[in-house]
Formats: C-alpha cells, sequence, structure tokens
C-alpha cells in the first residue's frame, strides 16, 4: 500500500485464502447444533470461463480430478444467464469434508493455472426440514464468507441470514460489509 493509499484511506483487499473452506465442516456442525440446517451435500465454484486452449485444458483436468478413483465425485458444468460458468460438486450429505476437499480442489487448480481472477464464490449448500435453502458463500476475492437464504420470488430471508451470521463468527471469517453479500440467485446447487 503506498502513501497515497494511506492518506485517501484506501485499504487493500484481503487476500484470498482457500484453506478456509477447511473450516466449513466445523460451521456445519456448529448450524446444526443451533438450528436444524444440515449439508445437503452439494456445492458449487463459480467462475468466469475464459478464452483459449489452456483454460479449457485446466476445466478438463479439474473435471477428470473430481471423477477419478474409486469414490468419483459427479460434477456438472453449468452456465448462467450472466455468463458465470458453475462447476458443481455431490456428496453424500454426511461427508461434507469430501465436499470442501473437492471445492478446494476446483479453486486450487484454476488458480495454480494462473485463474484466480477469474474466481468469483464458492458455495456450500445446505437447508432445514421445512426445505428452506441456504447457501454459506465464499467471496474468493475478500477471502470471507457470508450467508445467502434465498426465497421464492427473488427474496431473501435476511432475519436467517443475520441469525447464522451471529452464529458462525467464531467459526468462519464473516464479511463484515453487508453490501458485499451479494444475491446468487438461482446459483446451481442451491
Amino acid at each position: 500500500m503506498g502513501f497515497l493509499d494511506a492518506l485517501l484511506g484506501r485499504t487493500k483487499p484481503a487476500p484470498p485464502n482457500l484453506d478456509a473452506l477447511f473450516a466449513v465442516p466445523s460451521a456445519a456442525i456448529t448450524l446444526q447444533a443451533a438450528t436444524d440446517l444440515t449439508a445437503t451435500g452439494t456445492g458449487s465454484v463459480c467462475f468466469r470461463a475464459a478464452e483459449g486452449r489452456a483454460f479449457s485444458d485446466i476445466e478438463e483436468d479439474v473435471q477428470a480430478l473430481l471423477g477419478m478413483g474409486d469414490n468419483k465425485t459427479p460434477v456438472q458444468v453449468s452456465e448462467d444467464k450472466y455468463g458465470f460458468t458453475w462447476l458443481v460438486c455431490h456428496h453424500d450429505p454426511n461427508d461434507i469434508e469430501g465436499l470442501v476437499t473437492d471445492l478446494h480442489a476446483v479453486n486450487s487448480s484454476l488458480e495454480a493455472g494462473g485463474f484466480g481472477p477469474q474466481l468469483l464464490c464458492t458455495i456450500v449448500g445446505f437447508r432445514n426440514r421445512a426445505g428452506q435453502p441456504l447457501g454459506l458463500v465464499y467471496l474468493y476475492k475478500r477471502g470471507t464468507f457470508y450467508p445467502f437464504a434465498p426465497q421464492p420470488g427473488e427474496r431473501r430471508d435476511n432475519a436467517l441470514e443475520l441469525q447464522i451470521r451471529g452464529q458462525l463468527g467464531d467459526d468462519l471469517k464473516i464479511e463484515s460489509d453487508l453490501g458485499r453479500w451479494f444475491p446468487v440467485w438461482g446459483a446451481p446447487g442451491l
């Protein structure tokens, strides 16, 4: 950070810390104990697909990596209406550690291939007994999490989101700027 940045009150954003994803299984235990939210076994990584052979090679490598071995992870690739690509992983709901490991592998592969700037977010899905979805969203560029609780009609359950923020403050680095709690309407896996 330079002198002018300090003088004008600009701050550097926190660098991404993909290892923060490994705190999600602990947060899932907290959610299950404090609420009736349980992991769905579905998670997704959102990124802006780049053009060119190098990017398509990494996409293929990631899909091959997740589809290897005896524990093949079902993976879906889709594109949303805004042109973002979503790679969705499915695991048994009781295997949140495996899901998080696969999501970390996707993010790490894209980052190691030089495509870190194209990474937007990672979402791990939860539901309560009534079927209310909740996503724990990891903002790659901020290195923080926030809860997103969509409701029908592109509305949000703000009370639930704030409740979850309070419950997970010790488990995850929660995004303090509520203006950055972006809605991810129609996110695959939610």
